[in-house]
């Protein structure tokens, strides 16, 4: 798929997906891309735990049920850490939100569907800490997100966007 066709199709899909796997290979293209996404200094902060394990697949549906979840048979788990370089500065949020980005168009790229449960994952019901201890997760780890993946069994629709002249302003000299 041409790059701005993939970024036009994105869209969060919380439907429920059919029961074809995602091939390992088309799991390690995904991974590949959202690795190559900037990082500050190039502390590289984020890391990814692919989950397809039946029980822990449910553990994640029990926690977040959405049609999504129920149904992916994969799921992204988005992890940070806090690295502070010399000057104090740190891009554990930046890294994690490039990371993420890259990682959700290549999804879209492959003919796959995803959405990022940001929301979920870390503003309801203390999820953060309870999945933080269901993956086993050490110290100074954060789970940022989690992103169930497959192949959609409904459309996937972007929702519409203003337009540009809305969001851009070009100070021209």
């Amino acid at each position: 798929m041409e790059f701005f066709e993939t970024v036009a199709r994105r869209g969060s899909y919380r439907g429920p997906f059919t029961d074809r796997p995602v091939p390992e290979e088309d799991v390690r293209k995904m991974l590949t891309a959202a690795i190559q996404a900037p990082s500050g200094y190039n502390l590289q902060t984020t890391s990814f735990l692919v989950v397809t394990d039946p029980v822990l697949r449910q553990q994640l549906a029990d926690l977040m049920p959405t049609p999504a979840t129920k149904t992916a048979p994969l799921f992204f788990v988005v992890v940070s850490e806090k690295v502070v370089y010399s000057n104090g500065l740190s891009f554990e949020v930046e890294d994690y939100a490039a990371a993420t980005e890259n990682l959700m168009l290549a999804i879209t790229a492959l003919g796959y569907a995803g959405v990022w449960m940001d929301g979920m994952t870390n503003k309801l019901n203390g999820n953060a800490e309870k999945l933080k201890a269901m993956l086993q997760l050490p110290e100074g780890k954060t789970v940022r997100t989690i992103i169930p993946v497959g192949v959609p069994a409904e459309e996937v629709k972007q929702r519409e966007k203003k337009d540009l002249d809305e969001r851009v302003v070009f100070l021209r000299g």
